[in-house]
Parts: structure tokens; sequence; C-alpha cells
């Protein structure tokens, strides 16, 4: 009897009503943090936005601190939901490559593995070695532990299957690329878990190395001769033999003494090195790189730098994400850095090839052939905060970088930018990534209508199969619900049209009427999002 009674509301109310009042609907609205009416999604989607975008950046409405506490709910939640489903969401999240950052799962990790109960707890455990992949995580794992209650059976457990997880040589390298973070090292941990029997004690255990970086007096095991290597390399007192230790023993940046970091024989060495320059390293080195001289136009250096950032197989193995890939962009091609007193000249081929990274980095998308309508929202909200905490990416810019991940796979699609009114933006599929992200840069703030760009399709009659909106959800100033707006644009134009919602901040809220089968909810900057969505607009009609 209800269903029917808001069903007979549709034609007739829904349409009428102020963002500013609640839609009649089976599932309550929520007010968002502008004051407007959105749907609440349940606390499994908050913590897989929570995992992606995470909330250092807070957003105009809500700080970093009320998200994150709020995202930090929503995981309890989870947890006390189902412990082991929210743990292999977090497992899910973090070993695919989804998110740019893995800092939200190690802390959710750490919520599970010291408030969740048994069979939360065991899961927990045995997912340590996959979601805590480097040292770094490591310690940033033992500090979020630390203070969440100390070091119980169970956590000690967990840091052992760490140690005790692979051969020497990995231990080795995770040694010497991150010795101590977050106020932990590698001599502290093993001791809280009795466990230093499976450290390799490398200060207690010198090794004499020759010039080529081979123990004196025979060879050992491999993660002992990396370690020497390494010891030697911080020691080194000429380039040729750091270069010579570098290529012997595969060895990272980070145990080259600084002294050396100018030349460009150096990098060079790093450059053809696997451990020394994976692809995260290459992104955090092409202006340092380019400043000493080895990337110029035309290098051979350059031309080894593209063929890597354009190869798909690569970006996988690498789990490189869009977002990294997007910052490193919109760094190098700026040519100075925020920070420091770092100036280069842009190589124009590395630009282009960071270009193409970014595409590449998602998932494989494919092409509809369905008339698209993509939606960015520009106002105040969604220049505030920055994604995931990357440095100069704020929703905005990062929404208008996914609308081009969809608008390059498809033939017929239009882009548009919104606030409280459509602002005129021309992109073209052609336009290179940087170009877009000046654009929309340069667009004026206003308030939030999401409604907007379904309301000018419906004024202007044009044929639209999918609507993809890329929003913080924070809409408060339209005169209609954006789920209203596409039910009209149903009504009058005949076309059973699906609506897509990005969230672009890691707030609670959707616009996407959670009852509507034509309606989907996805994370921002989730590298499986553009063909998600593709698959969702291509699926048979489901009209609400």
């Amino acid at each position: 009897m209800i269903r029917a009674l808001l069903d007979a509301l549709k034609p007739t109310a829904r349409h009428s009503l102020p963002q500013s009042m609640a839609l009649p609907s089976r599932v309550p609205q929520v007010a968002n943090s502008a004051g407007g009416y959105v749907w609440a999604i349940d606390a499994f989607a908050r913590l897989e936005r929570f995992l992606i975008l995470g909330s250092e950046g807070g957003s105009y409405y809500a700080s970093p601190k009320a998200l994150t506490a709020e995202s930090c709910t929503s995981a309890l939640e989870a947890l006390s939901a189902d412990g082991p489903r929210a743990v292999a969401l977090v497992v899910a999240v973090s070993t695919s490559g989804r998110a740019p950052r893995n800092d939200a799962a190690i802390l959710c990790l750490a919520i599970a593995l010291k408030m969740g109960d048994g069979p939360t707890r065991d899961a927990a455990v045995a997912a340590v070695p996959r979601i805590c992949r480097t040292g770094a995580h490591l310690f940033a794992f033992a500090a979020a532990v630390d203070s969440l209650g100390g070091w119980g059976r169970a956590t000690r457990r967990a840091f052992s299957q760490w140690y005790c997880r692979g051969d020497l040589a990995t231990l080795a390298l995770q040694a010497i690329k991150y010795p101590q973070r977050e106020g932990w090292s590698h001599r502290d941990l093993p001791l809280l878990i009795n466990q230093w029997a499976n450290v390799v004690r490398w200060e207690m255990r010198p090794l004499r190395l020759d010039l080529q970086g081979r123990p004196a007096g025979g060879g050992g095991p491999a993660g002992l001769e990396r370690l020497a290597a390494a010891a030697a390399l911080s020691r080194a007192g000429s380039l040729d033999e750091a270069v010579a230790l570098i290529r012997a023993h595969d060895l990272p940046r980070e145990c080259v003494p600084t002294a050396l970091l100018s030349q460009p024989a150096l990098w060079a060495a790093l450059l053809e090195a696997g451990a020394g320059m994976p692809l995260t390293a290459l992104l955090r080195n092409l202006a340092k790189m380019t400043v000493v001289g080895l990337l110029s136009p035309g290098s051979p250096a350059a031309a080894q730098v593209c063929a890597r950032l354009m190869d798909p197989a690569a970006l996988r193995r690498a789990r490189l994400h869009p977002l990294t890939v997007l910052v490193a962009l919109n760094t190098y091609r700026r040519g100075e850095g925020l920070r420091g007193k770092l100036r280069w000249e842009p190589v124009p081929e590395i630009v282009q090839a960071l270009d193409k990274a970014f595409i590449l980095a998602f998932d494989a998308i494919p092409a509809t052939g369905l008339r698209w309508k993509l939606a960015v929202d520009v106002s105040g909200s969604m220049a505030w905060s920055e994604i995931a905490g990357m440095t100069g990416i704020t929703p905005r810019v990062g929404a208008a970088a996914m609308a081009m991940a969809t608008l390059r796979s498809e033939r017929d699609a239009q882009v548009v930018a919104f606030s409280d009114r459509l602002v005129p933006v021309s992109i073209g599929r052609q336009r290179s990534l940087d170009e877009v992200i000046d654009r929309f840069s340069q667009i004026p703030m206003g308030a939030t209508d999401c409604a907007a760009p379904i309301v000018q399709a419906i004024d202007r009659r044009e044929a639209v199969d999918c609507f993809v909106v890329y929003t913080d959800s924070e809409t408060w100033f339209g005169g209609e619900h954006p789920a209203a707006a596409l039910w009209r644009y149903r009504q009058q134009s005949g076309i059973d049209a699906k609506l897509v919602v990005v969230g672009m901040v890691s707030n609670g809220f959707s616009i996407a009427d959670p009852t509507d089968p034509g309606m989907l909810d996805v994370v921002g900057f989730d590298t499986q999002a553009p063909a998600l969505i593709a698959d969702f607009a291509r699926g048979p009609a489901r009209r609400a």
C-alpha cells in the first residue's frame, strides 16, 4: 500500500520539491553537510569510499577530522555487522591497487585487529602480509596498533607473520629501503614479538666487499650480500664505485650518498636497476632526473622512461594508481615543485607519456556505443580539499580527469560543468589531460545543483542513455532533486536513461536513489570505476 502511494506521488510531487526538502521515498533521505537532502550510503559502501578516497583533505562543509571520525565509525559498523567481510573488502581494495594510498586500509586493518571479535581478528592477522607489503606499511601499522591498545597475542602473531613471510632477500630489500618510519625500526619490532632470530642484524655482521660488491672471501646468502652491498654504497667514495654496486646488486636510491645524487650517471644506473627505480619511484624522481640532465628531449633515457610509462603490463604489476600518475603529471608539467626550490624544463614526450599512462592505469574501458552526458561538479565544495591527500588534486580536477577516461573511449559523449548553473566548457577527446586540468581549474565556483545537467537535457530535448555525475553530493541549491529530474527525463523523452553518481569525497552521501535499479553509486578514482560504469550503462533496461 505504501509503495503504491509513493509511486502515485511521482508525477505530481517529486519534481516540484526543492533539494532543501526530503523526497517521499521508501528509503528516507537525510540532510547532507550543506543542508540539502540526499540518500545515505550503507556502512560497507562508506568503508569502500574511505579506503579509496581517504579523508585527509576534508570538504568545504566537513573537516578532515570529522570525515575521518565518521569513516572510522562506519568501519566499526561494518566490522560489527560482518567482520570477516569487512576485512575481505579491505584486502580486496588494497591488493588490487584500487586505492592511490594504503593508509586507510592499514588503519582499518588495525581497527579490525584490536576491536574485532575472534573471527575478525583471525582474518586481520592473516591479512597483514597482504596489506602491509612494504616496511613503510608495517611501521604505519605498528603506529596504528600501538595507539589502539598495545601488543597482545594476536598482534604479536600478526607481526611475526610479516617477518616470517618470505625469503631473506625480500626482507633485506625492505630493511634497506625502509630502516625506520613512524618512530619504529626493524630493531624494535622483532624484540616486541620475540622474532629477533628471523631478522638479519646486518649491523652486527659486517661483510667486506670488493669493488664489484661481492663479499670478500665467499658468497653467502643473497640477502646478506645485498645488505652488505647497501652498506658499502652508503660509504662509496667515488661515482664509479657507486654505479658498480648499484648495477651488481640492484640497489635502491635510499642507500645512495646524497653527494652523488647530482650525477646523471648515478641516475642512469638506478634507472636500469629494477629495485633501484620501480615505477612509483620513477614518478617521484622525474623532476630530479630532468634537473641533472639525464632526461632531455630526444634522449635515450627519456625514451626509456616513456616506454616504461606506456607499458600496460608494467603498470598493472606496479599497482600504479591513476591518481598517482595524475599527481605526477600535474607536478611535472608545471616545471616547479610545490615545496622546495627545484625548477626544471618539462620534457614534452614525458608529459605525453604521463597523459597516456593515466588512462592505461585504469582497468580496460570498453566502448559502449551509447549516448553519454558527463557532468562535472565545479561548485565551491569540490575545490576545497585534496583527494586522498594527493598534492594539488582537488575533487573538481580529479572529476575532470575521470570524465576524460570515459570520454576517450566513447564516440557520442559530451562533457559539461555545473555548479548552481551549467558552466560552458569545451573539451574534446583529443585534448591532453594537462589542458583539461587547466581549463577546469579556471572555472568560477558557485553553489551546488546536481540536477542541472539533467534539467538541461530535458529543456534541450537531448537524447542521453546515461548521465554520469562526478560530485561530492553536497547538493542543495536546486529546485528539483536529481533523482526526480531523471524520472521526469525518462517520462518526457521515452528513453530509459540511467544515472551513475561518482562520489569524489569520502562522505556518506549519494544523490542516487537506492530503490531505483537504473541508478548506480560508484567511488571516484577507483581503478575499476570507468569499466564498471560502462558495464552498468550497457546492461538491460531496468526502469524504476
